[in-house]
Formats: structure tokens, sequence, C-alpha cells
């Protein structure tokens, strides 16, 4: 049998924490094929299940981030829209997802230097407006997030990374 499946979930912000316990759920989370390990600087109520586990780390910046990519690795799907913490658990092993549904795994060089190219853009001009910003998120992301997802831990089940 293989190895437990953890989903790590950046919670703070996360639009999709229901529809990870969902899939966690179907694919054997009742019987430890898979657990889900939320992360917030915050508490949060989330559903009492035994496969459901919420750490509330400290406010410092970046302190959630910090606990998932010090324990997410190969085998573990993570939830995030933080681009750093994407290529930290990427370098890491891990299957990274945004709550979106794009994966990260592919093309994290790429989101990080247009992550960081918007950075250096916003604080060469502060009193401008630069880029968008993200879209509303909407039903079809809900819905690539869950076959994402879905596919994630279909892949893992698999044995393959």
């Amino acid at each position: 049998m293989p190895a437990a499946i953890t989903i790590y979930v950046d919670a703070d912000a996360c639009p999709v924490k229901d529809e990870v316990f969902r899939v966690a759920e179907r694919h054997g989370a009742v019987h430890g094929n898979v657990a889900v390990q939320v992360v917030a600087n915050a508490w949060l109520n989330l559903p009492r299940l035994p496969w459901i586990t919420l750490t509330v780390v400290g406010a410092r910046l970046d302190e959630a981030d910090d606990w998932i990519a010090e324990r997410a690795g190969a085998g573990d799907i993570v939830v995030t829209a933080d681009v750093p913490l994407a290529a930290r658990c990427v370098k890491a092993g891990a299957t990274v997802l945004a709550p979106n549904g794009k994966s990260f795994n592919g093309s994290i060089g790429l989101d990080l230097a247009l992550r960081n190219l918007m950075t250096d853009l916003r604080a060469a001009s502060p009193t401008e407006r630069v880029g968008s910003g993200p879209r509303p998120f909407s039903a079809k992301d809900r819905s690539a997030f869950l076959q994402a997802l879905h596919e994630a831990v279909m892949k893992l089940k698999r044995g393959q990374s």
C-alpha cells in the first residue's frame, strides 16, 4: 500500500478549502490514505474529522509558508497561491496547485520571474497602478481546481510523482 498523501493547505486566503476536504474524503481520507494539514495564522472553523488537522502558526510574515515548506516534499500536495512558497515546495519535490487549478510544477521558474518582475515594477512606481491584480475567483476556477486536485491525488496514488 502506498504511503499516505498529505495535502498541505496555505489556508488564510484559500477559497477552496471545502473542495480539498471533499477530494481527500473521496480518495480515502477516512481509511488513512489521505490527510489534510491546514496551516493558518489564526484559528479557522473546520470540519472536525480525524484526517483534517489545523495548525495555527504565529502572525510573523511568511510563518505559515515556512511551516509548510519545512514539511512538504515528494508524495505531498500543496495548495497555495503564494508563488515563493510554491517554488520552495516544488524544489522539495511536492506537487503544487494554485486555487484555480494551475500546477506550478512545470512553470515555477517563469511564475517566480514574473512575480518578481511585477514586484519590482510596483516598487519602482509606487504611485502608478502596475498590472490589474488577480482576476476574481470564479466557478470555472473552482471546477478546474477540483479536477486538478483529483488528478494530482490519482497520480500520487499510482506512484508517479
